[in-house]
């Protein structure tokens, strides 16, 4: 093929924003849980909290339902996410210790 169709360059570049948009999201997201993990470790509270991270998980597969997206899915990125962040957490907690 020698051209690609005007609609899929549109598409793809809508693709392109959406993916774009996510990156900054998540360095946002990350910002704002390095100061929870600041505080956590600055108070000496454990760097996981799995009734707090049930309760994401719950509200996050219902957001997933009501815009139509996999809750399984949306419960995989979550689960990807919060092990990065605790992760991160356990770092502050050490170098707090």
């Amino acid at each position: 093929m020698d051209s690609i169709p005007a609609e899929l360059v549109q598409l793809r570049k809508s693709i392109d924003n959406i993916d774009a948009a996510l990156i900054h999201l998540l360095a946002e997201r990350f910002r704002t849980t390095q100061q929870v993990g600041q505080l956590k470790a600055d108070l000496q509270l454990p760097p996981s909290d799995p009734a707090r991270e049930a309760r994401q998980i719950e509200r996050l597969r219902s957001l997933a339902k009501d815009a139509d997206l996999d809750p399984e899915f949306a419960e995989k990125f979550l689960g990807f996410i919060l092990a990065e962040v605790i992760q991160h957490h356990e770092k502050l907690a050490a170098s707090e210790g």
